[in-house]
């Protein structure tokens, strides 16, 4: 079986996977800095952004601490990341990624279900 994501907003139409960047893009320019995908299998991705760096989750499931982006050679910490539920979040500089570089991670992972191999990524099990 194809696992297939929805952007979870209460949409029930598959985003293709070519189609994620844009549709991130879409969203951050709308006010909405966090996003989740849901899988066909129960799987999910958030994708939270500042508009300068992203924090993008892989979980397998409910309950899944799952695995992060990051970038271990960044340094200091970013700041701005909004959830919708008005919460504001500051997190390490090498737990988050560029936005472009989450777009296409996030992609990579509505297209195969993995991460990209030239990713790096921490295990959060």
């Amino acid at each position: 079986m194809i696992e297939s994501w929805v952007i979870d907003d209460g949409d029930t139409v598959p985003v293709p996977p070519g189609a994620v960047p844009k549709a991130l893009r879409a969203r951050v320019g709308r006010g909405l800095f966090e996003t989740w995908l849901t899988s066909s299998s129960g799987r999910s991705v958030t994708f939270v952004t500042n508009t300068e760096r992203a924090m993008v989750v892989l979980l397998d499931g409910e309950g899944d601490p799952g695995g992060h982006a990051v970038d271990p050679g960044a340094e200091g910490s970013s700041e701005g990341f909004v959830l919708s539920n008005g919460q504001h979040d500051k997190y390490p500089a090498q737990d988050t990624v560029a936005i472009d570089e989450a777009f296409r991670i996030v992609e990579h992972i509505v297209s195969t279900g993995s991460w990209p191999e030239d990713a790096h990524w921490a295990v959060d099990r």
